[in-house]
């Protein structure tokens, strides 16, 4: 970023587009997303019930867009007003491959209420074991 060039939040409220729209864009799994995001749409960006970018694409099974969004920076962690964390709620679905990335993203099996490992624990399922550190130290470097 140049010094010229204004934060990610103000490139945000310049862009031509209702951000409401990114919602709908993280709910079907849209790789576009990440070319807004790329563009200055905040990557933790929340609805009214803190329901983050990385949450609804988590929730909704789309595993690639989850990691998109994690290397961009968006909290892999982040609650929503309800307390829920990405992970927990990748957990509840049986979305095996996006709890995959989440944990490859650093996310923690505690976070939330229920934590991940609570609502694993609920319905009778093994939280899968975190990917080991690749060569980097971890957190998907």
């Amino acid at each position: 970023m140049s010094d010229d060039e204004p934060p990610a939040g103000e490139r945000a409220d310049r862009l031509p587009v209702d951000l409401d729209q990114m919602f709908d864009l993280a709910r079907a799994g849209a790789d576009l997303l990440l070319e807004f995001v790329d563009a200055g749409v905040p990557a933790d960006h929340a609805d009214a019930a803190g329901n983050t970018l990385l949450m609804l694409a988590a929730y909704h099974g789309h595993a690639g867009l989850v990691r998109g969004l994690a290397a961009r920076g968006a909290d892999v962690d982040r609650v929503n007003a309800r307390g829920q964390a990405p992970l927990a709620g990748a957990v509840f679905k049986g979305a095996d491959d996006v709890v995959a990335a989440l944990q490859a993203a650093g996310a923690d099996p505690d976070a939330g209420t229920p934590s991940a490992r609570d609502t694993a624990q609920m319905f009778g399922r093994t939280l899968p074991a975190p990917p080991s550190p690749g060569p980097a130290g971890g957190r998907g470097e």
